[in-house]
């Protein structure tokens, strides 16, 4: 799919619709000594099973793209909801 670069929609901030940049969300790295991370390294050691099932077979072909949309006057990031996606191209 082909989404554009700049899209024009409404920014909570400054109340009013103005250009949006569009860029895609990526997972900055995770933080090692973040409550969870710390959890789940926890239950992670030590004998036994792992903490989770591990999945045989994929049900989902696709993972969802989050968008992230930065207001031109403001810079406020706000990330728009997933789609499920093959592929997003960016174009304009």
């Amino acid at each position: 799919m082909k989404a554009p670069r700049e899209i024009r929609t409404y920014c909570p901030r400054c109340k009013a619709h103005t250009v949006h940049k569009v860029s895609i969300y990526r997972a900055g790295r995770r933080r090692s000594l973040s409550a969870g991370q710390r959890r789940y390294e926890a239950k992670q050691k030590g004998y036994g099973s792992k903490r989770k099932p591990e999945q045989k077979r994929f049900a989902k072909t696709t993972k969802k793209i989050v968008l992230c949309l930065t207001c031109s006057q403001c810079s406020y990031t706000r990330l728009k909801e997933g789609i499920r996606l093959r592929k997003i191209e960016l174009v304009g």
